[in-house]
């Protein structure tokens, strides 16, 4: 799990790497070749991994149930270089974000590529769904495999779900065009406009003002010396169509250059803008009022702790809101206590001490 430098994402999860699309402009495939160590030894070591037979009948894929070290005993990133590859290891790694995020799955594959058998893309939605507190963002060259799994009742319709199509040239943006009319209405849907290689905007139009919540346009990069520069009217009349239907706009920093800082959008849907907290931090940080019943941040209440006999550290038991603190010291003959957080807004706690030897001395 990695801090992104994607600009439209916060992290990105990787449970599967490897692609079989080869497009020349793939930033993925050439990370993959500075990671991978001496493939030839690495697909020698197979005690070392697993193999299964890819969806489409192509040649099988790799599967990982630890991770693949070097002979100095680092582990290697992509064993097999840009082939598809299935890090079962990597699973349960969602555990270590605590606070709501945008997780671009898949960043290094394409997870509904054809030769993906079900079994993968299961088991990633299931551990999506187990945390349900982020926004997981998926995209794909092989839309269709969204449909055929819509119908099979395997797609997630969940407004935390967010289903992309890349779209580069007039051909694919007629292509997504006919796939989004049959996308979820409940999940979301965005179109990744990059590498932006001509203008689509003829093509496009009817997509964006009726089928997507979220449009991204980027451009080429790299120094390949056939790189397509887009224009910039190709640009701004894609942005047009978005503000007319009322859709946010992400432009990449690859667009600078060509549309200026100043003409820059960085829009989000509200879905994505939005952050919340995992179950165990939410645990963490709020509880009821013992009396009134209300879910507060537990540093805007008064902590009630206990002990059962001099030297024993209090155990905290509850927590009781600053609102109703003073009735429940005055309902049971307490005199209220003076503590500066009750006016301050501080950590205040009371102890209720049970020393029965105390009641002898």
């Amino acid at each position: 799990m990695n801090r992104s430098k994607i600009e439209w994402c916060d992290y990105t999860w990787n449970p599967i790497t490897g692609c079989r699309h080869d497009c020349k402009y793939c930033y993925a495939k050439k990370m993959t070749a500075r990671f991978s160590g001496d493939i030839r030894l690495n697909i020698m070591a197979k005690n070392d991994y697993g193999t299964i037979a890819a969806a489409d009948g192509s040649k099988d894929l790799y599967d990982l149930e630890k991770p693949m070290l070097n002979e100095t005993g680092n582990q290697l990133v992509y064993p097999f270089g840009f082939e598809p590859t299935y890090h079962r290891y990597r699973m349960n790694i969602l555990d270590n974000l605590k606070m709501g995020n945008n997780v671009f799955v898949g960043a290094m594959a394409d997870v509904f590529g054809a030769w993906v058998p079900d079994e993968w893309i299961s088991d990633i939605f299931s551990e999506c769904e187990k945390r349900p507190q982020h926004n997981y963002m998926f995209l794909t060259k092989n839309p269709e495999r969204y449909i055929t799994l819509l119908m099979e009742h395997k797609l997630p319709e969940k407004k935390n779900m967010w289903y992309g199509i890349s779209v580069t040239n007039k051909r694919q943006a007629l292509y997504a065009e006919r796939i989004m009319q049959d996308m979820p209405d409940k999940a979301g849907a965005f179109l990744s406009i990059e590498p932006l290689l001509e203008d689509i905007s003829e093509e496009i139009k009817s997509t964006i003002a009726d089928f997507v919540d979220w449009i991204i346009i980027g451009a080429q990069t790299g120094r390949n010396k056939d790189k397509i520069i887009p224009d910039f009217e190709w640009i701004k009349e894609l942005v047009r169509q978005s503000d007319t239907a009322g859709i946010p706009v992400f432009m990449k920093d690859s667009l600078i250059p060509i549309v200026g800082e100043k003409n820059m959008r960085r829009d989000f849907p509200e879905q994505l803008q939005h952050k919340t907290l995992s179950p165990k931090m939410q645990d963490k940080l709020y509880s009821t009022c013992a009396k009134c019943k209300r879910h507060l941040r537990k540093s805007d209440m008064v902590a009630i702790l206990a002990r059962s006999k001099r030297g024993e550290q209090p155990k905290q038991f509850g927590f009781i809101c600053k609102k109703c603190f003073p009735d429940f010291c005055k309902s049971l003959g307490l005199d209220l206590p003076a503590l500066a957080g009750l006016i301050e807004g501080a950590d205040v706690s009371m102890t209720f001490d049970y020393d029965e030897d105390s009641e002898n001395e």
